[in-house]
């Protein structure tokens, strides 16, 4: 029988050979996937970051010639420590997991001195004055000491978190300008725990209007990515 009268199945089978990559060709291959890899999360990263970056640069950078922010900068921003606080009930509290709100943050002993009492005051006359945004903020006191709480203060704290937090690790995040006490400031903090903005010492009045006018500027700035409650 010739070759073309024969049954397809009687044809020989064809192999085709192929040649298995060299070690240092996988090793490269593979360099080339974790580097692309790095890039794209890096990208991603990027892409997350950007809001923020931008609303910190038109607060910053973009704004009205002459135009001065009544709060000192403070750069670089420092990180809500992990450190663990407790409630005037002795519950525990993550100090980080106050992140999600702007916080507006005073220090004092517990005994709370006049002074104490004017500026926890004016902390919350800041934030009611701020309106509908209100919601995007917290009255955060932290107290950095074990002396109680003068009874009479408590029914005017109900909106406030009240903390108390070991005072070497709070004097290893918050700083006051120079000369000056702890105890003597307002301190911001925006809603990723960074501690940002630090208000001029013994807030007056006229001080608080002013202090009010940089926090409504800067949730405005952060619209587009801060949302109220966390």
């Amino acid at each position: 029988m010739s070759d073309t009268q024969r049954p397809e199945s009687d044809h020989p089978l064809g192999l085709t050979v192929y040649d298995l990559p060299s070690p240092q060709d996988v090793a490269q291959a593979d360099a080339k996937r974790t580097a692309m890899g790095r890039l794209r999360m890096v990208i991603v990263l990027l892409v997350c970051a950007a809001p923020v970056v931008a609303s910190y640069f038109t607060y910053y950078v973009v704004r009205p010639e002459g135009r001065r922010n009544f709060g000192e900068l403070i750069e670089p921003t420092r990180a809500l420590p992990a450190i663990t606080a407790q409630t005037l009930t002795g519950e525990s509290v993550a100090l980080p997991d106050l992140k999600g709100q702007w916080l507006l943050v005073s220090v004092s002993g517990g005994a709370c001195t006049q002074d104490c009492q004017t500026r926890l005051y004016l902390q919350r006359q800041v934030l009611t004055g701020l309106g509908k945004d209100r919601p995007r903020t917290e009255w955060v006191w932290l107290i950095d000491d074990a002396e109680p709480v003068p009874a009479e203060l408590l029914p005017g704290l109900k909106e406030a978190t009240v903390l108390r937090v070991d005072a070497t690790a709070l004097h290893q995040w918050l700083a006051p300008a120079s000369g000056q006490a702890l105890s003597d400031h307002l301190y911001l903090v925006d809603p990723h725990g960074q501690w940002m903005m630090r208000f001029p010492p013994q807030l007056s009045a006229e001080g608080a209007l002013k202090a009010k006018r940089d926090i409504e500027r800067l949730l405005r700035a952060a619209a587009s990515w801060d949302e109220a409650g966390r």
